[in-house]
């Protein structure tokens, strides 16, 4: 909550109310008349760039304020930087729409449809699929009813500067804009020893998270989480990345991704709490 200040001025107070207007909203709103006792809200600091530590505890009530508040996440790293997890932990514990560009696009692939035969070949060499292809399907995703109703998780999603203007000019922009950060090296050891569960599809990975001795056998390896795409798929990562977060300076907040899961997530909770505080506040 937004620190309240109180000020005072000695003598007659004017009568008329004054209009100020929101600075990240842009709507007027009313405010108490200059000379008047007042509790005005102190202006928020901008969260660019700030790295956040995990909370003592959860505050049941701002999960149920988020779902309700249509909270808009975004979530951005590198391939392998631990999204996936951290997703399912943030609809769990928010009640957020889960939408990944990467998964819509791969239900387009299996279906064998025109976008997805197009969007194939650029998938397997860890290139950037055309916007064409994208901004459509998720701007439809978007304005489903559920999504509107609870509030959305964008997954890997805008990639690009290109990707972040075009969502930009759709009016779709997130309460709070959360960056991974995990050294290149450490990425590339987690691709290359990741598999999947096709009948339950859950990822493990060979040394950080083994599978179990009895479905080993059924696991199946991406076909761009070899060594040498995977790095194809970094160097295009970060050639996009800055461009990316330049759109979002002021809902970006920093995640040290070389911790524990867990503590990763309480560091999440942090930066969505913070942006539930301030829709409360708004």
């Amino acid at each position: 909550m937004a620190q309240l200040a109180i000020s005072r001025a000695a003598g007659p107070a004017p009568c008329a109310a004054r209009l100020q207007q929101h600075p990240r909203s842009g709507a007027m709103r009313a405010m108490p008349p200059q000379g008047v006792a007042a509790f005005m809200p102190a202006p928020r600091k901008p969260r660019a760039l700030k790295r956040v530590q995990p909370s003592s505890r959860a505050n049941r009530a701002l999960v149920v304020a988020a779902a309700n508040g249509q909270l808009r996440v975004m979530i951005a790293g590198a391939p392998a930087a631990g999204k996936g997890t951290q997703c399912a932990k943030i609809v769990e514990k928010y009640g957020l729409v889960h939408i990944s560009a990467g998964d819509l696009l791969r239900a387009e692939v299996a279906a064998g449809t025109p976008a997805g035969k197009k969007a194939k070949s650029f998938m397997d060499n860890g290139d950037l699929v055309p916007n064409e292809v994208v901004v459509e399907m998720v701007k439809n995703k978007l304005a489903e009813d559920e999504v509107l109703q609870k509030g959305w998780l964008l997954d890997g999603y805008p990639r690009s500067g290109e990707q972040a203007e075009a969502i930009e000019k759709e009016g779709i922009r997130p309460d709070v804009f959360l960056l991974i950060n995990v050294p290149d090296e450490l990425l590339i050891d987690r691709v290359v020893g990741r598999r999947s569960d096709p009948e339950t599809g859950e990822i493990y990975h060979l040394t950080f998270k083994p599978p179990p001795p009895e479905i080993v056998p059924r696991l199946v390896q991406r076909s761009d989480d070899t060594e040498e795409k995977a790095r194809n798929r970094l160097r295009t990562y970060h050639a996009n990345v800055d461009a990316v977060i330049g759109y979002y300076k002021d809902q970006l907040v920093e995640i040290d991704g070389t911790q524990s899961m867990d503590a990763v997530f309480e560091s999440i909770q942090v930066a969505i709490d913070g942006a539930a505080k301030e829709l409360q506040v708004a």
